[in-house]
């Protein structure tokens, strides 16, 4: 394989697994033809330095909770729109996101161990739809927790914006608060906008 071709496929299977997976060793180690000068020892000093270099860069890999934190972030304000995010961010990140960030750091300790791939969606609901982002476990495809916001509208109290997640421990049916942040008395705008 030419030499631009793998390289081009390592960059592409990194970017894909948001750099969480080492390449297969089949791209990464460089196939060449026998030599006449081939000498064991110098072989194996060059798949030694090829393991340390990838030890190194799993070391260099972004943390998983950190990644999964920004990509929770990121989800958010996608879902907001311009026009929800710039009423609402500071409230945000400092009511909402720190317990969102907490329910996502103890969720990621306590089952790491139970699924082997999990993954965050990317899709956040536009409109009226409540989703921000799912964690879910890429093997299976199943949901593993929803994190959602409703807009409420108690009488005589204008509108709220209600952010709440949901685990398959209870098929999802029990609302865990992670706080309300109000929005005015005139109808908020749709999601995405």
């Amino acid at each position: 394989m030419k030499n631009w071709i793998r390289k081009s496929l390592v960059v592409l299977f990194t970017l894909a697994t948001f750099g969480l997976v080492a390449p297969p060793s089949a791209l990464t180690v460089n196939k060449q033809a026998p030599d006449a000068n081939y000498a064991p020892e110098a072989e194996e000093k060059k798949l030694l330095l090829h393991r340390d270099s990838q030890d190194q860069s799993a070391i260099e890999q972004p943390n998983i909770v950190d990644q999964f934190l920004f990509e929770a972030e990121k989800q958010s304000f996608e879902k907001f729109g311009k026009k929800i995010s710039g009423v609402i961010e500071d409230e945000f990140r400092n009511l909402v996101l720190p317990q969102m960030e907490e329910v996502i750091k103890t969720f990621l300790e306590t089952e790491k161990e139970k699924f082997a791939d999990l993954a965050i969606s990317q899709k956040p609901a536009n409109g009226k739809g409540e989703k921000i982002f799912h964690i879910y476990d890429r093997m299976s495809g199943k949901d593993l927790i929803r994190f959602h916001v409703r807009v409420d509208h108690p009488p005589k109290q204008g509108y709220w914006f209600d952010f709440h997640y949901h685990t398959y421990h209870d098929h999802f049916q029990t609302h865990y608060a992670l706080g309300k942040i109000y929005w005015d008395t005139n109808t908020p705008p749709n999601w995405m906008q």
